[in-house]
């Protein structure tokens, strides 16, 4: 049997999956960034597309073929009812996230994410999965109004791009609380390989119609159009580890450790896109993403205490328990005892 991880051996290897996580989120964002604004291929679309097409083959394959991990036995009622949403708020979160790119710059797009964790509350509150607060709807109009100064600071401000950006957002909140509504409590607990394989299909389905009535006549037509194949696979590849990397993390660590890690890598990205696309950040973009970045740590911090409060009134309640299970082993053990005695007792008179 093998020795338990000390507490520095179990730090190191969170680290390590918030570093593996980091890089191939940077890596997407910068790559998706490239193609979309840069390479010629403006269709967000269709890479989205072409990201849940290369998805599902491949998670296909991993359980049809290789039989890396089962199916779950879910009715086509239950798919229709519960994977069908779910994919239709991804994939409307993916192609406006991805059409953002053609219209904002990667550090501006990473500041307005700043807003996810107040999104994820109100949909939390909407579908009964949180409580309303007092403390935490102040910490997100804090955010909501770092964001505004951000916003305002911005030097390449475009309406359509922030309104495609907020809506991906939005669409992405609902969809985080969609699955533990949908899926987790119904008791459907999922690898990242059967997550994609019941996902992807679905989103692919919903991006098909947009993609022929909107993107695929524009392409057609579009006959100086020069498609690298070779960027689109290593792309999609990308694409496909960080799904992996996202429950691989998750699993690993948690939630929480996810939106910290994504905090960092949002600076990360802001920094780095400077560099590689040239993107200007003005002093109201960096002073309204401070105040965000702030009001998210307040978050992430108030979050982890009442994790640890929640965690610590369980432990209580289960060491209540066993000693009130004890006690009532011990009294009874002592009513049967005295019992025979009481009835002798007259009975030797």
């Amino acid at each position: 049997m093998a020795a338990p991880l000390t507490v520095m051996q179990q730090a190191a290897k969170s680290y390590f999956y918030v570093v593996i996580w980091m890089s191939i989120s940077m890596a997407v964002i910068l790559f998706n960034k490239y193609i979309l604004a840069y390479s010629g291929f403006g269709y967000p679309i269709a890479l989205t597309l072409w990201h849940m097409v290369f998805c599902t083959t491949v998670a296909t394959l991993a359980v049809r073929v290789l039989g890396v991990t089962k199916r779950l036995h879910m009715p086509q009622k239950e798919y229709i009812n519960r994977v069908i949403p779910i994919g239709a708020l991804y994939a409307a979160s993916l192609w406006l996230s991805n059409s953002a790119y053609l219209h904002l710059s990667v550090s501006f797009i990473q500041m307005t994410k700043a807003l996810m964790p107040g999104l994820v509350y109100m949909c939390g509150v909407f579908f009964a999965m949180e409580k309303l607060s007092t403390t935490t709807s102040v910490n997100m109009l804090i955010i909501a109004f770092g964001v505004a100064i951000a916003a305002y600071g911005e030097i390449n401000f475009v309406w359509l791009g922030v309104a495609e950006q907020l809506s991906a957002l939005v669409f992405e909140a609902m969809r985080l609380m969609l699955v533990q509504v949908l899926i987790t409590r119904q008791g459907y607990s999922m690898n990242p390989i059967q997550s994609l394989y019941y996902v992807s299909p679905a989103c692919a389905a919903c991006l098909a119609l947009p993609f022929v009535a909107v993107e695929l006549p524009a392409i057609l037509a579009n006959t100086a159009l020069v498609i690298n194949y070779p960027m689109l696979l290593l792309n999609a590849v990308t694409a496909f580890a960080l799904n992996l990397a996202v429950f691989l993390l998750i699993g690993k660590t948690s939630a929480l450790t996810m939106n910290i890690a994504g905090v960092i890598k949002d600076w990360m990205l802001i920094f780095a896109s400077q560099h590689l696309f040239g993107n200007s950040v003005s002093f109201l973009n960096y002073l309204g993403y401070v105040i965000a970045f702030l009001s998210v740590g307040m978050y992430n911090y108030n979050k982890m205490k009442q994790m640890k409060q929640k965690e610590q009134s369980s432990s209580k309640d289960r060491e209540s328990g066993k000693a009130q299970l004890l006690g009532e082993e011990g009294g009874g053990g002592g009513d049967s005892k005295d019992g025979p005695g009481g009835q002798g007792a007259p009975g030797g008179a």
